[in-house]
């Protein structure tokens, strides 16, 4: 099976994953974060390096939608190829970030990935308002994610908010998370794991 965890940046997708994967015994997919290229480059300059960094991240995700092609055993997913066009790149172009040309052409890749695609059997999304955000980036301590501002971050939860609305291709939880500490609360862990079970342990685990 192929679960996967969407939310905004810092909403506790690669926690969640982690936790996860050892509850279930459960493979784990994590974004490309580390070792990324593009990441610092575009948190200082996005208009110039907007189009570069989802063409990596898109490409990423792709390969990743072949491993769990040919996974031998369930694997959970630390975002999904989804985000990176209704989210992610629709938000830089609705901002000027991303021109129209570079966002055409951004469009059609993704839908030509998109027809060898198969949804995930589980979508968990984590819902969290801006503190919480904004705590949670502050604590890892990326350099280059303290200059990321909180209209950025509200613009992607907007957008996260009406994908989850109308997402439609499989299964979705909402997980909120602006009161939960799954890293060091294990009851917290433990009520997100109820959660998935009562809604969805016949379905797909």
């Amino acid at each position: 099976m192929h679960i996967a965890i969407t939310g905004n940046i810092g909403a506790g997708k690669t926690t969640l994953a982690y936790l996860l994967a050892e509850h279930y015994g459960w493979d784990v997919l994590y974004e490309a974060v580390e070792g990324n290229p593009y990441l610092a480059d575009f948190y200082g300059d996005m208009e110039r390096w907007a189009f570069n960094l989802q063409i990596y991240f898109l490409n990423s995700r792709f390969e990743q939608v072949k491993t769990i092609r040919n996974a031998e055993k369930s694997v959970v997913q630390d975002r999904t190829i989804y985000e990176d066009a209704y989210i992610f790149a629709k938000n830089l172009y609705e901002s000027g970030n991303m021109s129209e040309r570079d966002y055409q052409t951004y469009t059609k890749l993704f839908e030509s990935m998109l027809s060898l695609v198969q949804p995930p059997d589980l979508m968990i999304y984590l819902r969290a308002d801006l503190p919480k955000l904004i705590s949670q980036i502050r604590k890892r301590g990326r350099s280059f994610e303290q200059s990321i501002s909180e209209s950025y971050l509200s613009s992607l939860n907007q957008l996260y908010e009406e994908f989850a609305r109308t997402y439609t291709a499989g299964p979705l939880v909402v997980v909120d998370v602006n009161e939960l500490d799954y890293a060091t609360r294990p009851a917290d862990f433990r009520q997100v794991v109820e959660q998935i079970d009562a809604n969805f342990t016949s379905k797909v685990l």
